[in-house]
C-alpha cells in the first residue's frame, strides 16, 4: 500500500502546544499530545490552514529548492498566474517570464496559457451528454482530496480534467523534445512555481493512478526574491506571454467559473465556505448549477500560502494586468473543438478512504456512535480544547476509539461542580 507523501510538516521544536491550529483545521487533523501538535497524515488535505494561522511559524511547506533542477539539461518553468500579482508596479508579464529565463530557466511555459485551453476544453464537456450536474472543477487538489475523504458521493460530479498545470507540463515537455530533438525525456526537467503547498503534494503522489509530469515543484515565496534582483524595466524583454484575461483570471476565485460562459455557476473560496457547499450538495439542497469552482484558499490561488502579497492587493494588481490584454489568445485546434483529447483527460477517482468511519462493519460503527454520544453528554460542550482536541465531539470520539483518556478533560469534573452547585 502506497503511503501518501505530505507536504505540510510540522516542525515541534518550535510548537508550544496552543490549540490555534486545532482550531483551524477543516478535517480535525490535529490534536495537542504532550504539549505540542500532531498531524493525523490520514486526515491531512495539505490545505495549509495551519501554516497560515500557527503564531509561532511550527508548521511549515515542504517544496523542492531551485537548484534541484540543475540535474536536468533543459529546465522549463511553469508560472502559477498568482505569480504574477505579487509584483509592486509591474505592467507586462513579459518582465516576470524574462526575469524566470535570467535566473537560470531555459524556457518558461505559462500555466496561464494552458488554463485557457482547458476553460474551452471545459465548455465542450459541460455539452457532453450524460455528464453529472452540477460539474465540480478538478483544478483544486485540496478540493478533490477532500472530497474523496468526505464526500465520495460527489465524486461522480467531478470533471475528469487535467488541472492547467499538468497540461502545461505535457505540453512544454512536447514543446521541448519537438524544438530540440537531441535531447532525451530525462534531460527535460519541469518546475511548477506553486502558490500552495498541495501542489507539491499532487506532484510527489500522482492522482489516482496518474503520475505527474512536473519534475519539482518550487514555492512563489522562494521565487519572487530571486526575480526581485532580475526584472529591470529600463531593458529589453522578449514579448513571450501568450495568455490573455482567461489565463489570468484563474488566479483568483470565480476565473475559472466565468470562462465557461455560462450563468449557471457557483464559485466558493475558503475552505470552510467550500465544506458548506458540499454539505448542500450532498444534501440536495443546491440550486439547479451547471459548474461549480471551489477554491479551498481564501480568494482562490492569490490565497495561497506560498504567495507573498496579501491575496487582495494580489486581485487588484492582476486586474491591472488583465485590463490590457484580450479575452484569450489560445484557441482549440480545428481538429479538436469538437471532443476533448485523452491527454488532457484523468480516468478514475483515487480510491475513498473516510476520514469518519468509526469500525470496521456497520454493526460496530453504530454501537461505537452511541458511545460517543452517551459520553459526549457527559463532557461541558464548551469546545475549549484543552483536551488536546478541536472540540468535545472529536474528544469524545477520540476517547471511545481508546485514542485519549476520559481524564484528559480537565475542567470536566469542576463543571459538573459548578452545575451541582446552581443546582442547590
Amino acid at each position: 500500500m502506497n503511503v501518501y507523501e505530505h507536504s505540510v510538516l510540522l516542525d515541534a521544536s518550535k510548537c508550544t502546544g496552543c490549540t490555534t491550529c486545532l482550531k483551524h483545521c477543516p478535517t480535525e487533523a490535529i490534536r495537542i499530545k504532550n504539549g505540542h501538535a500532531v498531524i493525523d497524515a490520514a486526515k491531512c488535505i495539505d490545505c495549509g490552514a495551519c501554516i497560515r494561522y500557527c503564531p509561532h511559524k511550527a508548521k511549515r511547506a515542504v517544496c523542492s529548492k531551485l537548484a534541484d533542477m540543475d540535474r536536468f539539461k533543459w529546465k522549463i518553468a511553469l508560472p502559477a498566474p498568482s505569480l504574477y500579482g505579487q509584483f509592486d508596479n509591474l505592467d507586462d508579464v513579459d518582465y516576470v517570464l524574462n526575469g524566470l529565463l535570467k535566473i537560470g530557466f531555459d524556457d518558461v511555459y505559462e500555466v496561464s496559457k494552458a488554463a485557457e485551453l482547458v476553460s474551452a476544453y471545459t465548455r465542450l464537456y459541460l455539452g457532453t451528454e450524460g455528464i453529472k450536474k452540477p460539474a465540480i472543477s478538478s483544478a483544486c487538489p485540496v478540493i478533490m482530496r477532500l472530497i474523496s475523504l468526505r464526500f465520495p458521493s460527489l465524486s461522480e460530479h467531478v470533471i475528469h480534467m487535467l488541472p492547467p498545470m499538468e497540461v502545461a507540463a505535457k505540453l512544454a515537455r512536447k514543446r521541448a523534445r519537438d524544438t530540440h530533438p537531441e535531447l532525451l525525456d530525462s534531460d527535460i526537467g519541469i518546475c511548477f512555481i506553486s502558490p500552495c503547498p498541495a501542489k507539491a503534494s499532487y506532484v510527489k503522489n500522482g492522482f489516482a493512478g496518474y503520475k505527474s509530469e512536473v519534475d519539482e515543484v518550487v514555492s512563489i515565496s522562494d521565487i519572487y526574491f530571486l526575480l526581485i534582483g532580475k526584472m529591470r524595466k529600463e531593458e529589453d524583454i522578449l514579448p513571450l506571454s501568450e495568455s490573455g484575461r482567461i489565463g489570468l483570471g484563474w488566479a483568483r476565485s470565480g476565473g475559472e467559473a466565468t470562462a465557461i460562459f455560462n450563468e449557471d455557476y457557483l464559485a466558493a473560496d475558503g475552505i470552510e465556505n467550500v465544506i458548506h457547499v458540499l454539505d448542500q450538495m450532498e444534501n440536495g439542497t443546491i440550486p439547479p448549477l451547471e459548474f461549480i469552482e471551489l477554491n479551498a484558499c481564501t480568494g482562490g490561488c492569490v490565497g495561497g500560502v506560498l504567495n507573498v502579497q496579501n491575496p487582495f492587493i494580489a486581485k487588484v494588481k492582476l486586474q491591472t494586468l488583465r485590463r490590457y490584454l484580450p479575452v484569450s489568445q489560445n484557441s482549440l485546434p480545428k481538429d479538436e473543438q469538437n471532443y476533448i483529447p485523452a491527454d488532457y483527460l484523468f480516468e478514475d477517482m483515487p480510491e475513498y478512504n473516510s476520514i469518519s468511519r468509526l469500525g470496521g462493519s456497520i454493526a460496530e460503527s453504530m454501537r461505537m456512535m452511541a458511545d460517543i454520544q452517551s459520553f459526549r453528554a457527559t463532557l461541558p460542550g464548551i469546545d475549549c480544547g484543552t483536551c488536546g482536541a478541536p472540540n468535545c465531539r472529536a474528544f469524545a470520539e477520540d476517547v471511545i476509539k481508546k485514542l485519549a483518556s476520559a481524564e484528559d478533560c480537565h475542567i470536566k469534573d469542576f463543571w459538573c461542580q459548578k452545575d451541582k452547585e446552581e443546582s442547590e
